[in-house]
């Protein structure tokens, strides 16, 4: 077995300003926290690029990959929108109550399904057909549930812990998973290559630190 070390990021801010369909691209501050992540990322030797199928997320992924020159690039409905786990909202705050209640029967059947199809392929060490001795990583471009989710899966945390966990568009969460001992946190919603400005865009003003 060989580690993994799995880069996740949330697409860059999507682009609300017009009228249409909700699977809108990025928001010019969006795509400028694209091209950063990716010469933040140049350097690194990558398996691969994966994203999920919105529009905001395969712009991002492009970006960030005309930083990693050869890196082939993936469409998966595993690193989709889709709700994490049907959560039981009893106990909870009152918003989050409302939150989860707004998702359709079949939103909360099939979107954990994806999920747990995306832990098996995304959380773990790299089988032992992989040759070579260096991490391979895997950058996946996706959303807020997804990531909320793999960090609570690495910390063996209660299920309904993946709320409240928001990231930072464009921001940087890796995951390593070595073939012995639980996965470790190597960094989590790091936006060091984003200037200030391109912080925290649509998150609480309390989250621009």
């Amino acid at each position: 077995m060989r580690t993994r070390l799995l880069y996740l990021t949330r697409h860059g801010e999507q682009d609300l300003t017009g009228p249409g369909e909700p699977d809108t691209g990025l928001s010019e501050r969006g795509r400028r926290q694209a091209a950063l992540l990716g010469e933040r990322l140049r350097g690194r030797s990558f398996a691969a690029v994966h994203h999920g199928p919105l529009l905001r997320a395969a712009q991002t992924a492009e970006l960030v990959a005309q930083s990693l020159p050869g890196v082939p690039v993936y469409a998966t409905e595993l690193a989709g929108d889709h709700l994490p786990h049907d959560t039981d909202p009893a106990g909870l705050p009152q918003a989050y109550a409302e939150f989860l209640a707004g998702f359709s029967a079949a939103e909360r059947a099939d979107g954990p399904r994806v999920t747990a199809a995306a832990v098996r392929r995304f959380a773990g060490p790299v089988s032992a057909q992989a040759a070579g001795d260096e991490p391979v990583r895997e950058l996946v471009v996706t959303h807020n549930f997804l990531i909320a989710w793999l960090v609570r899966h690495a910390l063996d945390a209660p299920e309904r812990r993946w709320l409240g966990l928001n990231l930072h568009n464009a921001g940087l969460t890796v995951i390593r998973y070595g073939p012995a001992g639980p996965p470790s946190l190597v960094a989590v919603n790091d936006v060091a290559h984003l200037p200030l400005e391109l912080r925290g865009t649509g998150l609480p003003a309390d989250y621009l630190v």
